[in-house]
């Protein structure tokens, strides 16, 4: 029997087609398990998306959340010196005095309220007006037991200047 050049051409051609064809539909079915919840859960609820953090340096909300957050990342890693810096960029001047004399007749972390470190933190904006930023700081300790704080920040500067709560 004799091959032909047309006809052996043809044969590699249709086995790089099948080949191909194999390829690509073992990509169809990853990637379609994939987008349709490989890693979701299995009863059928979508998978929670990443969490994600946004903010801008003129924002006097995102400054109140970046102080809460490095504060407690400071305190609880016994970082002294970083808290008395953050303090000092954040709060304003008449705050950080008003802190202190708290923190003399407490002895507690004026800014947390409390002699400890909180496990989880989180800040909700309020509202806007008169110049201010108010939002409300969550702070969850051991268990459910929370700290509920109303901080307030000057929208021209920036700076916290006030916590209560």
């Amino acid at each position: 029997m004799s091959h032909s050049p047309a006809k052996a051409r043809r044969t590699a051609t249709l086995a790089l087609a099948a080949t191909a064809a194999t390829a690509a539909l073992t990509l169809t079915l990853v990637t379609s398990a994939s987008a349709t919840g490989a890693g979701a859960p299995r009863d059928g609820r979508p998978a929670a998306p990443a969490p994600s953090v946004s903010g801008g340096p003129e924002s006097a909300l995102s400054r109140i959340t970046v102080f809460y957050g490095a504060y407690i990342d400071a305190v609880y890693d016994g970082d002294g010196t970083r808290a008395k810096q953050l303090r000092a960029a954040y709060l304003s001047a008449p705050l950080q005095r008003e802190l202190a004399k708290r923190e003399e007749t407490n002895h507690a972390d004026g800014v947390l309220r409390a002699q400890n470190v909180p496990l989880e933190w989180k800040v909700a904006y309020v509202d806007s007006g008169m110049g201010k930023t108010n939002a409300d700081v969550t702070l969850t300790w051991s268990g459910s037991d929370t700290t509920r704080l109303h901080v307030q920040a000057d929208l021209k500067t920036r700076k916290i200047l006030s916590i209560t709560g």
